[in-house]
């Protein structure tokens, strides 16, 4: 809540369990005072019946929806001097994990995040929780059909690498510097054929033991950070070259 207060996302009331005093929720209601956001105590039944699904921790704060943004919008808002960097996610449908993409999205520059409208987690407040407030941070695209919105990324120079069980290729033996999508499957089935049969590249991680994957947000987050890696290391070396 503390993020969304400082990223200014509009808050209509924030709602706190009767007798609470604790140093973070002084902390909420100094914020709240300073943007003229009414603050209503009330009962504990009161706020579960608005988050059932999820620990509200004594306090929620009624929002306006999280705005999704086009794929457009994610182009309009990078830096100029930076290489594309997106997370396409195609079925991912438990919100934990999509919150935890989201937050390590954020950690690594990632500029935008796209999923499909259907057969996928939306931003919930259980997205939002599990994102550790990087929700206010990554643009999130949602789409009518993943596929199709390769082949437009592909038009923007986009290079498309999607992440399956049994690719031939490495992740760390491609090359990952340039202008980049990289498309993760859901939780069971991973990546759907149209979607994987529109992919530059598959590629996998290798995998020792008898258990033959990982959990989506583990997957994303050493697929983003081997970018990361090869990213600072190609400017590293530019660096040295033009010494």
């Amino acid at each position: 809540m503390r993020e969304a207060l400082r990223a200014g996302r509009p808050i209509n009331k924030i709602m706190v369990i009767r007798d609470s005093h604790s140093a973070p929720l002084q902390e909420i209601f100094s914020m709240a005072r300073g943007k003229n956001i009414p603050v209503q105590r009330v009962e504990r039944n009161c706020l579960n019946r608005y988050v059932a699904e999820t620990v509200h921790q004594g306090v929620i704060a009624l929002v306006s929806p999280k705005a999704y943004v086009a794929v457009e919008d994610i182009f309009e808002s990078m830096p100029s001097n930076e290489e594309p960097l997106l997370i396409l996610l195609d079925e991912i449908s438990d919100p934990h994990n999509l919150g935890a993409i989201l937050r390590t999205a954020d950690a690594a520059g990632v500029h935008g995040v796209i999923i499909p409208r259907r057969r996928s987690a939306p931003l919930t407040p259980t997205v939002a929780k599990s994102s550790a407030g990087a929700i206010e941070y990554v643009p999130v695209a949602r789409v009518a059909n993943i596929a199709q919105t390769i082949e437009t990324l592909k038009k923007k120079g986009v290079w498309l690498v999607g992440a399956d069980v049994n690719a031939q290729v490495l992740l760390w033996d491609v090359q990952l510097d340039g202008p980049l999508a990289l498309v993760i499957g859901g939780e069971d089935k991973g990546l759907g054929r149209l979607v994987k049969e529109r992919c530059d590249i598959l590629v996998r991680l290798p995998m020792s033991g008898q258990v033959n994957s990982l959990n989506a947000s583990v997957a994303a987050a050493l697929l983003i950070y081997e970018v990361v890696r090869q990213r600072r290391k190609a400017i590293n070396h530019e660096g040295v070259s033009n010494n």
